[in-house]
């Protein structure tokens, strides 16, 4: 996307209206997996940073030490919101046409994910 697009597309405030609803679905349909522990347990994250599966393996599985679940499930969460937030900058990237993304701009905070 040029400069001159980004301009031309606030003198139409629908079309613009209609491209944020567009990356709002985009966003939300992206699926990414965290995991910990060596793959023992994984979280897998909507774009809108929704918990849509949480697979934990047996063997880990210690009633002495719960602790160490909660630990690797932290773990495997903050592995997949990095994902996801990755996986939104590189798709605004691409529909910006490559140009920065604003400084700060963390990819979960995209129309209020993670909030």
């Amino acid at each position: 996307m040029e400069l001159s697009d980004l301009l031309n597309a606030f003198k139409n405030p629908q079309a613009l209206q209609a491209k944020a609803n567009e990356l709002r679905q985009r966003t939300a349909a992206i699926r990414v997996t965290g995991q910990a522990g060596g793959g023992m347990v994984k979280i897998t994250l909507s774009g809108d940073m929704e918990m849509i599966d949480c697979q934990i393996a047996s063997e880990i599985v210690d009633p002495s030490d719960p602790k160490i679940i909660a630990d690797l499930i932290r773990a495997a969460h903050h592995d997949a919101a990095q994902r996801v937030q990755e996986a939104i900058r590189d798709q605004l990237s691409d529909y910006m046409g490559g140009m920065p993304m604003p400084p700060g701009f963390s990819g979960g905070d995209f129309f209020g994910a993670g909030q």
